[in-house]
């Protein structure tokens, strides 16, 4: 069991996607930093997501995009050049009760550079070291870096991520037959926001992903969406406004 309760709600990229201002808070705080985080711990989200990418010296940091703000590529560059938080220190800096969803972004390189090179491998010494000390959960959209995890890092929950209206009939078998814990899908794959003839109703979608021995996650879904997800069965919910969503559901 990957969630002690549910349907547990997960702050996306900490606070949010973007800059968001807390309440109470001067400024916005941006997304994928510790102040986003700890914003979305304070707002009563028991679990946050990260993205997480590999630099050009084999460090790990904080980004959702393989670019920065300025447009350089993340792997073209030291860890301490990119301008962006390290996921050691960020794990460090996080309260050990806080449980940590790490959505980890492959890079173009991993194709040819050699393994210990490839971003799974740099990230399994941390991630042993971490689930000693909090709960994790590790997601991607590569199925290819999660089989290498689950041959490598046995009792960390790991799940597969599909993108944006992917059909849940793809999406729930790849996931149980990669021998993963948990499949997370877009809003936009579950019928309620793009309504889809073609999809069994999404409660005994959930259902044949829990019979298949999968927890399901949901991302991005607004607040006054949240109680029909909670209501069709999912595990956790991946949200962008923390305080809006607890409060529907």
């Amino acid at each position: 069991m990957i969630f002690e309760s549910t349907p547990a709600v997960i702050g996306h990229r900490g606070y949010g996607s973007g800059d968001r201002t807390p309440p109470g808070a001067a400024e916005a705080v941006a997304e994928n930093t510790l102040p986003s985080l700890l914003a979305a711990v304070e707002a009563g989200a028991p679990w946050v997501e990260v993205d997480v990418t590999r630099t050009g010296d084999g460090d790990l940091v904080l980004r959702h995009d393989p670019t920065t703000a300025g447009g350089e590529y993340v792997v073209d560059l030291p860890a301490e050049a990119s301008g962006l938080p390290r996921l050691a220190e960020i794990f460090d800096a996080l309260p050990p009760e806080v449980a940590v969803d790490v959505d980890v972004k492959t890079v173009l390189e991993d194709a040819v550079d050699a393994p210990d090179r490839r971003t799974g491998a740099l990230l399994l010494p941390l991630l042993r070291r971490e689930a000693r000390r909090r709960r994790l959960l590790v997601t991607s959209f590569d199925p290819s870096l999660l089989t290498f995890l689950r041959d490598e890092l046995p009792g960390v929950p790991l799940g597969l991520l599909t993108w944006l209206r992917f059909p849940l009939w793809h999406a729930v078998p790849a996931a149980a037959h990669l021998g993963l814990d948990a499949v997370a899908v877009h809003t936009g794959s579950c019928g309620i926001d793009h309504p889809d003839t073609r999809l069994r109703p999404l409660e005994h979608c959930v259902d044949v992903a829990h019979k298949a021995g999968l927890e399901a996650i949901v991302w991005c879904p607004a607040a006054e969406a949240a109680p029909a997800y909670a209501a069709a069965g999912f595990d956790a919910l991946v949200v962008n406004d923390v305080p809006g969503v607890l409060a529907a559901l």
